[in-house]
């Protein structure tokens, strides 16, 4: 599955982009364009879309946006192009808000969403989207870019599992303290094992 991909912007449309890595244009339905320019380099996180008559690859700027949308798209009756529009219309917080406060009117205003959609969302997902919204932000875009730091060392992702989550219990850190705290565990594992 691709999960996420490095790359140049190398064409915008209205609704999808173009990433070129390594000579491979991959085309990507992303909610906003209007965010990236040609020549762009950017870090697309994305979801791979599988039918019988298609195959698709769904960007976003951020896991959270990521998380949002797998968590929209297993809403019965939600497809993924109606998720995508809906994270077009509005931003990750208030998204999030919208569901946790119930608040049926606002979603109903989302594109291809009506009153029913809107409360099997609130049905579905109100209280499980709680964590994304605490201060995490910042340290999440840190803690995944010391991640990534440590991938170009050349650990293995399977090296890094569980990292994540040590780096997480110790907030406010830059993605160097946090690189520093990685190789800190990995050292630690490879000394006890």
């Amino acid at each position: 599955m691709i999960a996420m991909i490095k790359g140049t912007v190398f064409a915008v449309g209205l609704d999808w982009i173009i990433i070129e890595n390594q000579g491979i244009g991959y085309k990507v339905f992303f909610s906003r364009p209007e965010t990236v320019r040609l020549n762009q380099e950017v870090r697309v996180f994305t979801y791979q879309h599988v039918r019988e008559d298609e195959f698709s690859l769904f960007g976003f700027l951020s896991m959270d946006e990521q998380d949002l949308f797998v968590k929209l798209i297993s809403v019965k009756g939600l497809g993924p192009k109606t998720a995508m529009n809906m994270l077009a219309a509005a931003t990750y917080q208030q998204m999030v808000q919208m569901i946790e406060q119930g608040d049926v009117a606002a979603l109903k205003k989302m594109p291809g969403i009506g009153a029913k959609t809107a409360s099997q969302i609130i049905l579905d997902l109100k209280g499980k989207l709680v964590r994304e919204e605490t201060n995490e932000g910042t340290a999440s875009q840190a803690i995944e870019d010391a991640l990534e730091a440590l991938k170009a060392l050349g650990y293995k992702q399977n090296e890094l599992s569980g990292l994540s989550k040590i780096m997480r219990e110790h907030p406010d850190k830059t993605t160097d303290e946090y690189v520093k705290l990685g190789l800190q565990h990995l050292l630690q594992r490879k000394r006890g094992g």
